[in-house]
């Protein structure tokens, strides 16, 4: 259990590790390379090592040397041969998603598992789309959920339609192994993209490994067959995500925060946009070409559809308990398809010290100055639950969170960091 000490000063440097969304996708974009690829400054955490450990089990060599990754690529071939395997990914849903196209390229049969919170968590769409492009794959259970099993032999091609409205990874994951395809690959989104950032850092990162995507907005998207990702060096800057603790802390303090390896006027990561529900909270925000500092003020409540930024919603919800009046969020129904039902959990341990939050069905919202006490909180098994305690937790005393370790899966450094901020001095990351 993590006691989260109270703070009422802070002016802090703090340095971001890098990106999960980023290091997931270039080690992907490395093993289907032909050739060697460095991969300087990647995130080593729980999600990020399900995903390198699955590749390795395909046959892909992947070496860590300090903060490099060393990727030996196969040209989008894996395997001696006909391999058979099981595919062990916990409840990384970005490693099981993003691979499972992945996989498909492949000559064997794999059976693609997880913990019991991922058998929950929907692929359906991902499988159909894959079935439409002449993949044997199916759901062992019927259900549009793991397990999954795959008769891989290649994916033939064609155009397909994917559901937009769940997650963005099922398009990523057909983007990625899309070049390998026999023929051209076309896909045309049903529905609205939820998360449709994500699908931007993944084209970004293709692009920079070699590979074109032709686009239409977020409507339709295809792949020529054909192309080669290249093999080199790959920078992976500080992750968006992991950094919007850190600006949180200094709005619900009033002080101030600067997160270094975060190129706000570069980066194609979609939470870099949570400074601006900040600012628009109220916040004083200053960009620099790899810093972002910010400046607590009085909070104000808002209404702001985060459809494209989930991930921001708990810290979003930490921040809001601070404010005057209300803050609405709106169109993340998705939410309730991570690594907990986001929605419910921030619902129930929001009030279980005081907050008045209600619940909507793809929402939330969440009436600032209510007066809080600290008492044990449970994250969910849910890694950004647990960070966004820790942001309520420097103004409300007696906060105890459980199962801290939890924020193993995205950002291992995180409690290092925190308490590294607490004493204002810069750490060099993990």
């Amino acid at each position: 259990m993590k006691e989260i000490s109270r703070l009422s000063k802070l002016r802090a440097i703090v340095r971001i590790p890098g990106s999960k969304s980023i290091t997931h996708r270039a080690v992907i974009a490395a093993t289907l390379a032909d050739g060697k690829s460095m991969l300087k400054d990647f995130l080593e955490c729980e999600d990020t090592l399900y995903t390198i450990n699955a590749l390795r089990e395909i046959g892909v060599k992947i070496t860590i040397k300090g903060g490099e990754l060393i990727v030996e690529g196969r040209g989008g071939k894996f395997g001696p041969g006909s391999l058979r395997k099981e595919l062990y990914l916990g409840n990384s849903g970005t490693s099981f998603r993003l691979l499972l196209s992945v996989v498909a390229l492949c000559r064997g049969e794999f059976f693609m598992t997880g913990i019991e919170r991922m058998l929950s968590r929907p692929v359906g769409s991902l499988v159909s789309a894959l079935n439409q492009l002449g993949v044997d794959v199916s759901c062992v259970k019927g259900n549009g959920c793991p397990p999954v099993l795959i008769k891989a032999k290649g994916i033939p091609g064609g155009r397909i339609f994917v559901e937009g409205d769940q997650s963005s990874q099922y398009l990523s994951s057909l983007l990625l192994s899309g070049p390998y395809a026999d023929t051209d690959i076309e896909i045309e989104v049903k529905g609205q993209l939820v998360s449709r950032p994500y699908v931007d850092i993944t084209i970004n990162v293709m692009k920079q490994f070699g590979i074109r995507v032709e686009r239409d907005n977020y409507d339709s998207f295809k792949i020529s067959s054909g192309q080669k990702y290249r093999a080199g060096e790959f920078a992976i800057q500080g992750d968006a995500s992991s950094a919007s603790y850190f600006w949180a802390a200094a709005a619900v303090t009033g002080e101030q925060v600067t997160t270094e390896n975060i190129y706000p006027h570069a980066t194609r990561q979609g939470d870099i946009r949570f400074l601006e529900v900040l600012g628009e909270m109220g916040c004083s925000i200053e960009k620099g070409s790899d810093r972002v500092a910010v400046r607590g003020r009085n909070l104000s409540g808002i209404e702001v559809d985060m459809s494209d930024l989930p991930d921001m919603v708990p810290t979003l919800a930490a921040v809001a308990l601070f404010a005057r009046e209300k803050t609405i969020i709106r169109n993340v129904l998705h939410l309730r398809h991570k690594e907990s039902d986001r929605l419910q959990a921030l619902a129930t341990e929001w009030s279980r010290i005081g907050g008045q939050i209600e619940e909507l069905p793809d929402g939330l919202i969440i009436h600032g100055g209510a007066p809080l006490s600290g008492t044990d909180v449970y994250p969910h098994d849910d890694h950004r639950l647990a960070m966004s305690l820790a942001v309520v937790g420097l103004r409300v005393p007696n906060l105890e969170v459980r199962d801290q370790h939890c924020v193993n899966k995205s950002f291992p450094a995180f409690w290092g960091l925190w308490n590294s901020m607490r004493e204002g001095i810069i750490h060099p990351g993990s």
